[in-house]
Protein backbone atom coordinates (compact mmCIF):
# COMPACT_ATOMS: atom_id res chain seq x y z
CA UNK A 1 0.00 0.00 0.00
CA UNK A 2 2.74 2.43 1.04
CA UNK A 3 4.40 1.62 -2.33
CA UNK A 4 1.44 2.38 -3.89
CA UNK A 5 1.18 5.93 -2.65
CA UNK A 6 4.65 6.61 -3.04
CA UNK A 7 4.15 5.99 -6.72
CA UNK A 8 1.07 7.84 -6.78
CA UNK A 9 2.78 10.95 -5.38
CA UNK A 10 5.71 10.49 -7.46
CA UNK A 11 3.45 10.50 -10.69
CA UNK A 12 1.11 13.04 -9.70
CA UNK A 13 4.39 15.55 -9.30
CA UNK A 14 6.18 14.02 -12.85
CA UNK A 15 3.26 15.21 -14.27
CA UNK A 16 2.07 18.43 -12.48
CA UNK A 17 6.02 19.61 -13.19
CA UNK A 18 6.44 17.73 -17.12
CA UNK A 19 9.27 15.77 -15.39
CA UNK A 20 10.11 11.92 -16.41
CA UNK A 21 10.21 10.09 -13.09
CA UNK A 22 11.75 7.31 -12.29
CA UNK A 23 10.39 4.43 -9.30
CA UNK A 24 12.95 3.02 -6.81
CA UNK A 25 12.97 -0.96 -7.64
CA UNK A 26 11.70 -4.08 -5.11
CA UNK A 27 14.45 -5.61 -3.59
CA UNK A 28 16.47 -8.52 -5.39
CA UNK A 29 15.73 -12.41 -4.42
CA UNK A 30 17.16 -15.60 -5.38
CA UNK A 31 20.10 -15.11 -3.34
CA UNK A 32 23.20 -17.63 -2.88
CA UNK A 33 26.55 -17.11 -1.12
CA UNK A 34 29.33 -20.27 -2.16
CA UNK A 35 32.42 -20.71 -1.61
CA UNK A 36 34.34 -20.75 -4.88
CA UNK A 37 38.45 -21.18 -3.58
CA UNK A 38 39.41 -21.99 0.01
CA UNK A 39 38.19 -18.56 1.60
CA UNK A 40 36.60 -17.02 -1.80
CA UNK A 41 32.90 -16.34 -1.49
CA UNK A 42 30.81 -15.50 -4.26
CA UNK A 43 27.59 -13.68 -3.67
CA UNK A 44 24.86 -14.04 -6.09
CA UNK A 45 21.16 -12.26 -6.70
CA UNK A 46 18.08 -11.41 -9.05
CA UNK A 47 16.58 -8.51 -9.43
CA UNK A 48 12.60 -8.19 -9.22
CA UNK A 49 10.72 -6.48 -12.22
CA UNK A 50 7.98 -4.62 -10.75
CA UNK A 51 5.15 -5.74 -13.59
CA UNK A 52 3.15 -2.65 -12.66
CA UNK A 53 6.05 0.26 -13.30
CA UNK A 54 8.41 -0.25 -16.37
CA UNK A 55 10.89 2.21 -14.42
CA UNK A 56 11.65 0.65 -11.53
CA UNK A 57 14.51 -1.52 -12.99
CA UNK A 58 17.54 -1.78 -10.94
CA UNK A 59 20.77 -0.32 -12.48
CA UNK A 60 23.46 -1.31 -10.13
CA UNK A 61 23.43 -3.18 -6.40
CA UNK A 62 24.87 -2.13 -3.14
CA UNK A 63 26.13 -5.35 -0.92
CA UNK A 64 26.49 -4.63 2.41
CA UNK A 65 28.78 -6.55 5.01
CA UNK A 66 28.78 -7.83 8.25
CA UNK A 67 32.34 -9.16 9.56
CA UNK A 68 31.12 -11.32 12.98
CA UNK A 69 29.10 -9.36 15.61
CA UNK A 70 29.70 -5.80 14.06
CA UNK A 71 27.00 -3.99 11.94
CA UNK A 72 26.80 -3.32 8.54
CA UNK A 73 29.40 -1.45 6.57
CA UNK A 74 28.18 1.64 4.09
CA UNK A 75 28.24 -0.77 1.62
CA UNK A 76 30.40 -1.15 -1.91
CA UNK A 77 28.27 -0.28 -5.38
CA UNK A 78 28.67 -2.90 -8.11
CA UNK A 79 27.46 -3.13 -11.67
CA UNK A 80 25.88 -6.77 -11.82
CA UNK A 81 24.67 -9.09 -10.40
CA UNK A 82 26.90 -10.94 -8.06
CA UNK A 83 30.33 -10.15 -6.17
CA UNK A 84 33.23 -11.54 -5.34
CA UNK A 85 35.47 -11.13 -2.00
CA UNK A 86 37.47 -12.78 0.66
CA UNK A 87 36.59 -14.05 4.12
CA UNK A 88 38.46 -14.62 7.16
CA UNK A 89 38.81 -18.11 8.64
CA UNK A 90 36.92 -18.87 11.78
CA UNK A 91 34.47 -15.32 12.08
CA UNK A 92 30.68 -15.28 10.18
CA UNK A 93 30.14 -12.82 7.08
CA UNK A 94 27.07 -12.02 6.60
CA UNK A 95 25.74 -9.94 3.06
CA UNK A 96 22.78 -7.93 2.31
CA UNK A 97 22.29 -6.38 -1.04
CA UNK A 98 20.14 -3.64 -2.31
CA UNK A 99 18.97 -2.56 -6.05
CA UNK A 100 19.37 1.21 -6.83
CA UNK A 101 18.55 3.28 -9.68
CA UNK A 102 17.78 6.81 -10.63
CA UNK A 103 14.82 6.94 -8.00
CA UNK A 104 16.12 5.63 -5.24
CA UNK A 105 17.83 2.58 -3.62
CA UNK A 106 15.06 -0.41 -2.77
CA UNK A 107 14.38 -2.25 0.32
CA UNK A 108 17.36 -4.33 1.31
CA UNK A 109 17.59 -7.85 0.64
CA UNK A 110 17.30 -11.18 2.86
CA UNK A 111 20.75 -11.44 4.68
CA UNK A 112 22.90 -14.67 4.03
CA UNK A 113 25.58 -15.50 5.66
CA UNK A 114 29.25 -17.85 5.37
CA UNK A 115 31.32 -18.52 7.14
CA UNK A 116 35.13 -21.02 6.96
CA UNK A 117 35.98 -23.24 10.17
CA UNK A 118 40.16 -23.15 10.81
CA UNK A 119 40.00 -27.05 10.23
CA UNK A 120 36.90 -27.66 8.71
CA UNK A 121 35.17 -30.87 9.15
CA UNK A 122 33.12 -30.33 5.92
CA UNK A 123 30.95 -27.44 4.51
CA UNK A 124 26.96 -27.26 5.72
CA UNK A 125 24.63 -25.53 3.29
CA UNK A 126 21.87 -23.33 5.29
CA UNK A 127 19.07 -22.75 2.90
CA UNK A 128 16.90 -20.03 4.64
CA UNK A 129 13.08 -21.18 3.60
CA UNK A 130 11.42 -18.68 6.00
CA UNK A 131 9.99 -15.43 4.64
CA UNK A 132 6.44 -15.26 5.81
CA UNK A 133 5.36 -11.77 6.48
CA UNK A 134 1.44 -11.65 7.82
CA UNK A 135 -1.17 -10.59 10.38
CA UNK A 136 -2.61 -12.92 13.15
CA UNK A 137 -4.86 -15.65 12.63
CA UNK A 138 -8.14 -14.47 12.00
CA UNK A 139 -11.65 -15.58 12.32
CA UNK A 140 -15.02 -14.68 10.71
CA UNK A 141 -18.21 -16.89 12.24
CA UNK A 142 -21.02 -18.34 9.92
CA UNK A 143 -23.90 -15.17 11.02
CA UNK A 144 -20.91 -12.86 10.80
CA UNK A 145 -21.81 -11.66 14.57
CA UNK A 146 -18.50 -11.96 15.97
CA UNK A 147 -15.03 -11.86 14.37
CA UNK A 148 -11.67 -10.83 14.92
CA UNK A 149 -8.24 -12.10 15.90
CA UNK A 150 -6.49 -15.23 17.11
CA UNK A 151 -3.53 -14.22 17.62
CA UNK A 152 -3.29 -17.57 20.99
CA UNK A 153 -3.25 -19.68 17.38
CA UNK A 154 -0.74 -17.05 15.36
CA UNK A 155 0.45 -13.99 16.19
CA UNK A 156 1.17 -13.10 12.98
CA UNK A 157 4.73 -12.35 11.70
CA UNK A 158 5.92 -8.62 11.76
CA UNK A 159 8.66 -7.35 8.91
CA UNK A 160 11.61 -7.18 11.61
CA UNK A 161 9.69 -5.64 14.48
CA UNK A 162 6.47 -4.28 16.00
CA UNK A 163 5.99 -1.58 17.84
CA UNK A 164 1.85 -0.84 16.92
CA UNK A 165 0.73 -4.35 18.80
CA UNK A 166 -0.92 -3.42 22.52
CA UNK A 167 -2.93 -6.85 23.33
CA UNK A 168 -4.55 -9.73 22.37
CA UNK A 169 -8.25 -8.94 21.33
CA UNK A 170 -11.06 -9.21 23.97
CA UNK A 171 -14.34 -7.95 22.43
CA UNK A 172 -15.41 -10.23 18.96
CA UNK A 173 -19.41 -8.89 18.91
CA UNK A 174 -19.78 -6.85 16.02
CA UNK A 175 -22.44 -5.56 17.28
CA UNK A 176 -20.83 -3.73 20.65
CA UNK A 177 -20.16 -0.02 19.99
CA UNK A 178 -17.64 2.38 20.90
CA UNK A 179 -18.80 3.91 24.32
CA UNK A 180 -15.62 5.99 25.11
CA UNK A 181 -12.00 5.07 25.28
CA UNK A 182 -12.05 2.74 28.38
CA UNK A 183 -14.79 0.34 26.67
CA UNK A 184 -13.97 1.09 23.10
CA UNK A 185 -16.51 -1.95 21.64
CA UNK A 186 -15.47 -4.31 18.62
CA UNK A 187 -12.25 -5.04 18.46
CA UNK A 188 -11.00 -3.72 22.01
CA UNK A 189 -8.16 -5.16 22.99
CA UNK A 190 -5.88 -5.80 26.21
CA UNK A 191 -2.94 -2.99 26.59
CA UNK A 192 -0.45 -4.59 28.13
CA UNK A 193 1.85 -4.25 25.55
CA UNK A 194 1.53 -0.91 24.71
CA UNK A 195 5.22 0.11 25.26
CA UNK A 196 7.12 -2.84 23.96
CA UNK A 197 9.33 -3.61 21.19
CA UNK A 198 7.79 -7.28 19.45
CA UNK A 199 10.55 -9.35 17.48
CA UNK A 200 9.25 -10.23 14.16
CA UNK A 201 11.13 -11.64 11.04
CA UNK A 202 14.45 -10.72 11.06
CA UNK A 203 15.83 -11.78 7.62
CA UNK A 204 18.83 -12.93 9.38
CA UNK A 205 18.80 -16.79 10.79
CA UNK A 206 21.26 -18.04 8.27
CA UNK A 207 24.05 -16.51 11.34
CA UNK A 208 22.25 -17.72 14.22
CA UNK A 209 22.80 -21.35 12.57
CA UNK A 210 25.51 -20.84 10.95
CA UNK A 211 27.69 -19.67 14.44
CA UNK A 212 26.21 -23.13 15.96
CA UNK A 213 27.77 -25.05 12.75
CA UNK A 214 30.86 -23.20 12.81
CA UNK A 215 31.22 -24.10 16.25
CA UNK A 216 31.12 -27.59 15.87
CA UNK A 217 33.87 -27.42 13.40
CA UNK A 218 31.97 -26.92 10.26
CA UNK A 219 32.19 -24.50 7.40
CA UNK A 220 29.26 -23.59 6.00
CA UNK A 221 27.26 -21.55 2.45
CA UNK A 222 23.83 -20.17 2.57
CA UNK A 223 21.01 -19.59 -0.16
CA UNK A 224 17.32 -18.52 -0.32
CA UNK A 225 14.91 -21.32 -1.11
CA UNK A 226 14.53 -19.80 -4.61
CA UNK A 227 17.33 -20.90 -6.02
CA UNK A 228 16.94 -24.30 -4.39
CA UNK A 229 13.42 -24.50 -5.96
CA UNK A 230 15.04 -23.29 -9.57
CA UNK A 231 17.66 -25.74 -9.31
CA UNK A 232 20.58 -23.09 -9.38
CA UNK A 233 21.68 -24.20 -6.75
CA UNK A 234 22.43 -28.25 -6.17
CA UNK A 235 22.39 -29.55 -3.17
CA UNK A 236 24.15 -32.55 -4.01
CA UNK A 237 27.12 -30.11 -3.82
CA UNK A 238 26.41 -30.84 0.43
CA UNK A 239 26.73 -33.58 2.25
CA UNK A 240 24.75 -31.76 5.05
CA UNK A 241 21.86 -29.30 4.35
CA UNK A 242 20.01 -26.96 6.86
CA UNK A 243 16.45 -25.73 5.91
CA UNK A 244 15.10 -23.02 7.85
CA UNK A 245 11.69 -22.94 8.02
CA UNK A 246 11.10 -20.92 11.08
CA UNK A 247 6.94 -20.07 11.49
CA UNK A 248 6.94 -20.53 7.74
CA UNK A 249 3.38 -21.86 6.62
CA UNK A 250 0.93 -21.52 3.86
CA UNK A 251 -1.13 -17.98 4.84
CA UNK A 252 -3.23 -15.75 2.91
CA UNK A 253 -2.94 -12.49 2.39
CA UNK A 254 -4.90 -9.23 2.94
CA UNK A 255 -8.91 -10.14 2.58
CA UNK A 256 -7.61 -13.88 1.26
CA UNK A 257 -8.49 -12.54 -2.50
CA UNK A 258 -5.09 -13.38 -3.84
CA UNK A 259 -3.59 -16.93 -3.79
CA UNK A 260 -1.97 -18.43 -0.62
CA UNK A 261 1.64 -17.74 0.27
CA UNK A 262 4.70 -19.31 2.07
CA UNK A 263 3.90 -22.90 1.77
CA UNK A 264 6.52 -25.15 3.78
CA UNK A 265 7.11 -27.39 0.67
CA UNK A 266 5.89 -26.06 -2.07
CA UNK A 267 6.32 -29.11 -5.13
CA UNK A 268 9.84 -27.99 -6.59
CA UNK A 269 10.87 -27.83 -3.07
CA UNK A 270 9.81 -31.39 -2.26
CA UNK A 271 11.47 -32.56 -5.53
CA UNK A 272 14.79 -30.79 -4.63
CA UNK A 273 14.67 -32.90 -1.23
CA UNK A 274 13.42 -36.30 -2.59
CA UNK A 275 16.19 -36.55 -5.44
CA UNK A 276 18.80 -35.14 -2.00
CA UNK A 277 17.91 -37.41 0.18
CA UNK A 278 18.01 -40.71 -2.71
CA UNK A 279 21.23 -39.65 -3.22
CA UNK A 280 21.95 -40.39 0.36
CA UNK A 281 22.01 -36.13 1.94
CA UNK A 282 21.68 -35.60 5.59
CA UNK A 283 18.80 -33.26 5.82
CA UNK A 284 18.29 -30.75 9.15
CA UNK A 285 14.55 -29.14 9.10
CA UNK A 286 13.38 -27.07 12.10
CA UNK A 287 10.04 -24.96 12.22
CA UNK A 288 6.44 -24.77 14.34
CA UNK A 289 4.31 -25.73 11.53
CA UNK A 290 5.98 -28.61 9.84
CA UNK A 291 3.51 -30.75 10.08
CA UNK A 292 0.26 -28.89 10.67
CA UNK A 293 1.35 -27.32 7.14
CA UNK A 294 1.24 -30.68 5.27
CA UNK A 295 -1.94 -32.06 7.40
CA UNK A 296 -3.84 -29.52 9.24
CA UNK A 297 -4.38 -27.04 6.37
CA UNK A 298 -6.87 -27.01 3.81
CA UNK A 299 -4.89 -26.93 0.92
CA UNK A 300 -2.84 -29.60 1.59
CA UNK A 301 -3.16 -32.76 -0.75
CA UNK A 302 -2.10 -36.31 -0.17
CA UNK A 303 1.04 -35.94 -1.79
CA UNK A 304 2.33 -33.56 0.81
CA UNK A 305 1.75 -36.16 3.51
CA UNK A 306 3.13 -38.79 1.95
CA UNK A 307 6.68 -36.27 0.98
CA UNK A 308 6.61 -36.10 4.68
CA UNK A 309 5.83 -39.36 5.85
CA UNK A 310 7.95 -41.26 2.87
CA UNK A 311 10.71 -39.03 2.30
CA UNK A 312 10.88 -37.17 5.60
CA UNK A 313 9.88 -39.64 7.69
CA UNK A 314 8.00 -38.36 10.09
CA UNK A 315 3.85 -37.60 10.50
CA UNK A 316 2.18 -34.58 11.97
CA UNK A 317 0.79 -35.67 15.26
CA UNK A 318 -1.15 -31.79 16.99
CA UNK A 319 -0.88 -28.48 16.57
CA UNK A 320 -0.17 -26.38 19.35
CA UNK A 321 1.45 -29.06 20.95
CA UNK A 322 2.84 -26.86 23.85
CA UNK A 323 3.03 -23.19 25.82
CA UNK A 324 5.32 -23.76 28.03
CA UNK A 325 8.70 -23.71 25.96
CA UNK A 326 10.66 -26.48 26.92
CA UNK A 327 12.03 -29.40 25.06
CA UNK A 328 13.72 -32.18 26.71
CA UNK A 329 15.90 -34.80 25.15
CA UNK A 330 14.77 -38.23 25.63
CA UNK A 331 16.87 -41.88 25.01
CA UNK A 332 16.84 -42.70 21.90
CA UNK A 333 19.52 -44.81 19.49
CA UNK A 334 20.32 -41.49 18.34
CA UNK A 335 21.55 -39.51 21.56
CA UNK A 336 21.43 -35.70 21.61
CA UNK A 337 23.26 -33.64 24.00
CA UNK A 338 22.12 -31.97 26.44
CA UNK A 339 18.79 -32.28 28.49
CA UNK A 340 16.90 -29.46 28.17
CA UNK A 341 15.65 -27.09 25.68
CA UNK A 342 13.74 -23.70 25.37
CA UNK A 343 12.66 -21.95 22.95
CA UNK A 344 10.88 -17.96 22.76
CA UNK A 345 7.08 -18.92 23.92
CA UNK A 346 6.17 -15.42 24.84
CA UNK A 347 6.15 -11.76 22.71
CA UNK A 348 9.80 -10.31 23.15
CA UNK A 349 11.80 -8.02 21.71
CA UNK A 350 14.92 -10.45 20.92
CA UNK A 351 12.60 -13.03 18.37
CA UNK A 352 9.54 -13.64 16.83
CA UNK A 353 7.53 -15.73 19.03
CA UNK A 354 6.72 -19.48 19.04
CA UNK A 355 3.00 -20.16 20.31
CA UNK A 356 1.94 -23.10 18.11
CA UNK A 357 4.68 -25.69 17.76
CA UNK A 358 4.08 -29.23 16.13
CA UNK A 359 4.12 -32.37 17.98
CA UNK A 360 5.46 -34.46 14.91
CA UNK A 361 6.01 -38.54 15.18
CA UNK A 362 8.58 -40.88 14.15
CA UNK A 363 6.28 -42.74 10.23
CA UNK A 364 8.41 -45.84 10.41
CA UNK A 365 10.18 -48.12 12.33
CA UNK A 366 13.74 -46.94 11.64
CA UNK A 367 12.46 -43.16 12.43
CA UNK A 368 12.70 -42.30 16.36
CA UNK A 369 11.48 -39.83 18.69
CA UNK A 370 14.62 -37.26 20.27
CA UNK A 371 12.69 -34.66 21.71
CA UNK A 372 9.88 -34.72 23.52
CA UNK A 373 8.12 -31.33 24.59
CA UNK A 374 8.33 -31.42 28.57
CA UNK A 375 4.94 -30.66 29.86
CA UNK A 376 3.18 -33.32 27.99
CA UNK A 377 5.75 -35.49 26.46
CA UNK A 378 4.21 -35.04 22.73
CA UNK A 379 7.31 -35.76 20.00
CA UNK A 380 9.16 -32.75 19.46
CA UNK A 381 11.48 -34.18 16.67
CA UNK A 382 12.34 -37.24 15.01
CA UNK A 383 15.47 -38.45 13.64
CA UNK A 384 15.47 -41.59 11.08
CA UNK A 385 18.44 -42.93 9.38
CA UNK A 386 18.63 -45.36 6.60
CA UNK A 387 20.40 -44.79 2.91
CA UNK A 388 20.12 -41.35 3.72
CA UNK A 389 19.48 -38.98 6.96
CA UNK A 390 16.81 -36.81 8.49
CA UNK A 391 17.00 -34.73 11.54
CA UNK A 392 13.49 -32.68 12.29
CA UNK A 393 12.10 -30.47 14.87
CA UNK A 394 8.49 -29.12 15.54
CA UNK A 395 10.25 -25.97 16.72
CA UNK A 396 12.42 -23.49 15.23
CA UNK A 397 15.61 -23.86 15.84
CA UNK A 398 16.99 -20.35 15.60
CA UNK A 399 13.86 -19.60 18.43
CA UNK A 400 16.22 -21.48 21.29
CA UNK A 401 16.76 -19.02 24.23
CA UNK A 402 20.39 -19.24 24.55
CA UNK A 403 23.74 -19.67 22.30
CA UNK A 404 24.57 -22.71 24.19
CA UNK A 405 21.55 -24.59 24.04
CA UNK A 406 21.76 -24.08 20.04
CA UNK A 407 25.72 -25.22 20.08
CA UNK A 408 24.62 -28.00 21.82
CA UNK A 409 21.53 -29.22 19.49
CA UNK A 410 23.42 -28.33 16.44
CA UNK A 411 26.60 -30.39 17.49
CA UNK A 412 24.16 -33.21 18.03
CA UNK A 413 22.85 -32.81 14.22
CA UNK A 414 25.74 -32.88 12.94
CA UNK A 415 27.53 -35.98 14.77
CA UNK A 416 24.48 -38.04 14.02
CA UNK A 417 24.98 -36.66 10.26
CA UNK A 418 28.25 -37.60 10.48
CA UNK A 419 27.68 -41.23 11.59
CA UNK A 420 27.91 -44.00 9.28
CA UNK A 421 24.65 -44.71 7.15
CA UNK A 422 23.23 -48.54 7.00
Amino acid sequence: VSRAIYKGMLQFLANQYKQDYVVQPLPVDHMSARFTKDTEVELTWQPLDDPLEPTAKAEQYIVYTRIGEGDFDNGILVNKNSYQTNIPSGVICSYKVTAVNKGGESFPSEILSVGKAIQTKGTVLVINGFDRISAPADFVAPQDSIAGFLDQLDHGVPYKTDISYIGSMKEFRRNIPWMDDDASGFGDSYSNYETKVIAGNSFDYPAIHGKAILKAGYSFVSCSDEVIENGSVSLQDYPFVDLILGKEKQTKMGRGAMALEFKTFTPSMQQALTDYCQKGGSLFISGAYVGSDLWDNPMANQTDKDFATEVLKYKWRAGQAAIEGKVKSVTSPYSVLGIQYTYYNELNAESYVVESPDAIEPATNEAFTILRYSENNLSAGIAYKGKYKTFVTGFPFESLRSESERESLMKSVLVFFDSPTE
